[in-house]
């Protein structure tokens, strides 16, 4: 039993001095290649046998041929154990190359391509984890490439409406200043609606630069909805006899919200716009608000004609105005962009779909807590 302790001791001893001479060496190199430091631990198991067994020898147990014996074993074991560390490190590394080729096309701009054949569980999971950063890389790109066109779009739309009203500005005021002006009250309240127009542009532009910079100010107030679409309905009132287009709005629940009133009143005000303008004369707008699972749906439903489907994605879309963007009443393409700011603000979400004869724009607010 002595004895078996002592050569225990006496292997333990020798292993220990490899593991640890191979612990440093693996330091050392911890910058170089896999398949180096996979040599270096098959060595460390091969030497560690080795150096317990002369160790083991230079205590006496063993005789000059059982060392001899040990040795030779020893000696091939480590042939074997070598070969393989270096196939697996070389398999690793291509393996590895592959990956990384792999994932630098996708980092120039291109979609990330797994590579073929079998890996190892862990490059598996970062194969699985790279195609996922791809894919969320590429919607980024995406929406950067779709805000990159709204903003074109809106630089050159407000453009072309603030040189419209410019110019005329510009011919009535010289036309008043030489005095060749035949109705001088006329040219002045032409004056005042271009520059209300252009007030109402600018303050659309600032409102949708606040909601972009996520520092639009909200004072949330318990409301009803009934009160809020009504006072909506009364001030599109006017423009909508002016149209000939008909307000609906008999499906009004009561339905108590938490909401910033001046702005969902702003939201509701640009919706019923946009629906009067769309719709034709002798035709129907209709606000309803009911309760849902969902929360509070607010509808706006009018008699449009339908959107196209392509368009469908990009109605809420700076600068958006659809087949006709180059009328006047159309404004900048801002107010349905400032309606989703304003919605999303209040942790909701604007959506519009196709109806018979139409479109219908729905707001999913928060229910306001009993």
């Amino acid at each position: 039993m002595r004895d078996t302790l002592l050569i225990a001791v006496y292997a333990f001893a020798g292993a220990a001095a490899t593991g640890l001479a191979g612990a440093a060496v693996l330091r050392l190199i911890r910058r170089r290649s896999l398949t180096a430091s996979l040599a270096v631990v098959a060595a460390v198991g091969v030497v560690a046998m080795l150096a317990g067994t002369l160790a083991v020898a230079w205590a006496m147990f063993l005789n000059p041929h059982d060392l001899t014996v040990v040795t030779t074993v020893v000696a091939m074991a480590a042939v074997v154990s070598m070969a393989t560390a270096l196939l697996l490190g070389r398999w690793v590394v291509a393996r590895s190359r592959e990956l990384a080729a792999a994932a630098r096309s996708f980092g120039d701009g291109g979609n990330f391509a797994a590579p073929d054949g079998p890996t190892t569980a862990e490059l598996h999971s970062l194969t699985r984890e790279l195609a996922a950063t791809s894919a969320r890389l590429a919607e980024s790109r995406e929406r950067e490439r779709a805000l990159e066109t709204s903003r074109r779009e809106l630089v050159a739309w407000i453009s072309h409406d603030l040189r419209t009203p410019l110019a005329g500005l510009r011919a009535m005021s010289e036309a008043l200043e030489d005095g060749v002006a035949a109705d001088p009250d006329r040219y002045l309240k032409q004056i005042r609606t271009e520059v209300e127009r252009l007030n109402d542009m600018v303050g659309d532009l600032f409102e949708l630069s606040r909601i972009h910079a996520g520092t639009l100010p909200l004072t949330p107030t318990r409301l009803s909805l009934y009160d809020l679409v009504g006072d909506a309905l009364a001030g599109a009132d006017p423009l909508a006899r002016e149209h000939g287009v008909r307000l609906v709005g008999d499906h009004i629940e009561p339905v108590p919200v938490e909401v910033d009133g001046r702005e969902m009143s702003r939201v509701l005000g640009n919706l019923l716009v946009n629906a009067i303008r769309r719709t034709p004369a002798d035709g129907t707008v209709s606000v309803a608000a009911e309760r849902s699972a969902e929360g509070v749906v607010l509808s706006v439903t009018d008699g449009c004609g339908g959107i196209p489907e392509e368009d469908l994605p990009r109605v809420f879309d700076t600068g958006w105005r659809g087949t006709h963007a180059r009328t006047p009443p159309a404004g900048a393409g801002l107010g349905l962009a400032i309606v989703r700011g304003i919605v999303e603000a209040h942790q909701g979400r604007a959506t519009v779909r196709n109806i018979p004869g139409g479109c219908r724009f729905e707001v999913v607010l928060p229910a306001a807590a009993s």
